[in-house]
């Protein structure tokens, strides 16, 4: 077995729980549950695939509540009955040691009614998002939120009766939490909006609902981890400053890990073009080894993740190339490096268990898989604020 990745060294958090090593498969849609939001069987066996090298496997994201979901093929947790898929779901990731979490959102704006089946989405203001045929959202009561915030914890209660090691909440790629956090999409003057301190309540309240239900029904290893986007171009929008005030308040809450949602793992601000710093090197700082993070975006190679963990980051995520190579860190550890797949061929779709759906979101995305034999245009991952990987 090959030693010489820091990568593949165990790392064990706070609370005691220990992954098997640093590389991580980030959330990544793949629009292949069935139309009520249950776990489709062509989903359980593209992570049996998939899954069994990582030392965490973080699903593709899950609507907490029927209103809240944002896209067709979208696995849902926002009701009891949907327990047998998922609790198949979470043995099927959790093979040779991987650890399986759970990601959960409310799409708030970023939905439309035709998704709904008729009925309006909502956001923190009535305020379109900057999007191509975006619908007008219809702004949340102080009842709704309230109940958004419960429908949260409900949803982290079944990701642990389900047996998942976690659950991640997505803070990120303009969804609710991040429309709540944004100058963009909340323009409210109650408690909820205004200040940045009103705009961070929503996310500091679904942690502590989250929390409750951690502690009323799982073992003091299960984990909690946020994922957070640094920045949106609208205007006004998200800006550097904010966010970083925004983590080091989230490095000191009740989470295990934060995750750094970008296309580009060494990406530089958006909007200032002048400063050249790394935004995860302003992040590390920000947290100053508060929590553990997980960095995301064009990581392919070992020494792509390598360089990565080097640089003091904790985790290294792999997402488009993860779905070429399910057998990544196997072949690693075996010193087979040489025999990694970095190109996808039409012919292997099913033998990676790749369906028709998820092939069309792929190219909905216009993602760059690295066809074999075929010239496909760089995808600008940095102006998509999140890509494939952004989930």
């Amino acid at each position: 077995m090959a030693t010489k990745y820091n990568f593949l060294k165990p790392y064990t958090f706070k609370n005691g729980l220990t992954v098997k090593n640093r590389i991580v498969i980030p959330p990544m849609t793949e629009a292949a549950a069935l139309e009520n939001g249950a776990v489709s069987q062509d989903e359980l066996r593209y992570f049996d695939i998939h899954t069994g090298g990582v030392g965490m496997f973080i699903t593709p994201v899950l609507n907490v509540s029927n209103d809240g979901k944002g896209f067709e093929g979208e696995p849902s947790v926002a009701d009891d009955k949907f327990m047998p898929g998922l609790t198949k779901l979470a043995h099927t990731m959790k093979q040779n040691g991987t650890k399986a979490i759970m990601q959960i959102f409310d799409a708030g704006r970023m939905s439309n009614s035709k998704i709904l089946r008729g009925v309006q989405p909502v956001s923190a203001s009535p305020v379109a998002a900057l999007r191509p045929n975006a619908e007008t959202p219809r702004a949340l009561t102080e009842d709704e939120i309230e109940q958004i915030i419960e429908d949260f914890g409900q949803a982290a209660r079944r990701a642990i009766q389900a047996g998942f090691d976690g659950i991640e909440l997505h803070g990120a790629n303009t969804y609710l939490m991040q429309q709540f956090f944004s100058p963009h999409s909340n323009r409210r003057n109650d408690k909820w909006g205004g200040s940045l301190e009103n705009r961070m309540r929503f996310a500091l309240e679904i942690i502590k609902r989250v929390q409750k239900s951690v502690q009323e029904y799982a073992d003091d290893k299960f984990i909690v981890g946020y994922r957070i986007s640094p920045e949106e171009i609208e205007e006004p929008g998200i800006r550097l400053d904010d966010t970083l005030k925004f983590i080091d308040v989230l490095a000191d809450q009740p989470i295990d890990y934060l995750h750094i949602s970008m296309g580009y793992a060494w990406r530089t601000s958006l909007n200032d073009k002048s400063d050249d710093e790394p935004i995860i090197e302003k992040i590390k700082k920000t947290v100053n080894d508060r929590l553990p993070l997980i960095s995301v975006g064009s990581i392919e190679k070992p020494a792509d993740a390598e360089k990565v963990i080097n640089d003091g980051i904790t985790f290294a995520a792999i997402g488009r190339e993860s779905i070429r190579e399910p057998n990544w860190v196997q072949k690693v550890e075996l010193g087979q490096e040489d025999s990694i797949n970095y190109q996808l061929s039409p012919t292997e779709l099913d033998s990676l268990g790749i369906n028709a759906a998820f092939l069309d979101f792929l190219k909905s995305m216009n993602a760059d898989l690295h066809w074999v034999d075929k010239k496909e245009p760089k995808d600008d991952f940095d102006k998509k604020l999140g890509g494939v990987e952004g989930n």
